[in-house]
């Protein structure tokens, strides 16, 4: 599992993806084991960053299971690792590792 996460997040950073975070969901009530959020510098930046994880991560073997997109947030779902790829507003906006953190202590 770490080798995977770690070669999302070096595709992310190589691609000049900001802010990449990793939260850790095991034993929690949620959709994934691991949620990656990193923020993108523009539309076409999240884009591209979607399209270098495909074209990286499915040779590797990886099960892209749904992909939900637009301009400002698009969403990976790799089963057991959930991607978020934000603009900065957006990130702002839903503060999402903040709602998952709150989510890990409600579960403890």
């Amino acid at each position: 599992m770490q080798n995977r996460i770690d070669k999302i997040v070096k595709i992310l950073d190589d691609k000049k993806a900001e802010n990449i975070e990793i939260i850790d969901m095991q034993g929690r009530d949620y959709l994934s084991k691991f949620v990656i959020v990193a923020t993108t510098l523009a539309a076409r930046h999240g884009a591209a960053l979607l399209d270098d994880l495909k074209s990286e991560l499915k040779p590797a073997g990886e099960n892209f299971l749904g992909v939900e997109s637009s301009e400002d947030w698009t969403v990976i779902d790799l089963g057991d690792i959930m991607i978020h790829l934000m603009s900065e507003a957006y990130r702002a906006k839903y503060n999402i590792e903040e709602f998952l953190k709150e989510l890990n202590t409600k579960s403890n």
